[in-house]
């Protein structure tokens, strides 16, 4: 598969974070929610709007806070 983004909604990713032993430690009200795994101490966010896909750009951070590529993310879906 090629390094093209996937269109995913936040509850997508959030599925995604929680197999990999992510959990949520805080959301800010409806729109952010706030991941940590505490083997290693990584975090991100994710914003929560329902329904709607992420922007690539978004997605594209959390990736990274996660240290995970875009082939990796693609198996947890």
């Amino acid at each position: 598969m090629g390094s093209r983004f996937p269109a995913v909604t936040a509850k997508q990713v959030i599925r995604v974070l929680n197999q990999l032993g992510f959990r949520l430690t805080r959301q800010a009200g409806t729109s952010h929610a706030v991941y940590r795994r505490d083997s290693d101490n990584r975090r991100t966010i994710v914003p929560i709007h329902p329904g709607q896909i992420l922007k690539r750009k978004t997605l594209k951070a959390v990736l990274h806070d996660i240290a995970l590529s875009i082939e990796e993310f693609r198996k947890y879906l």
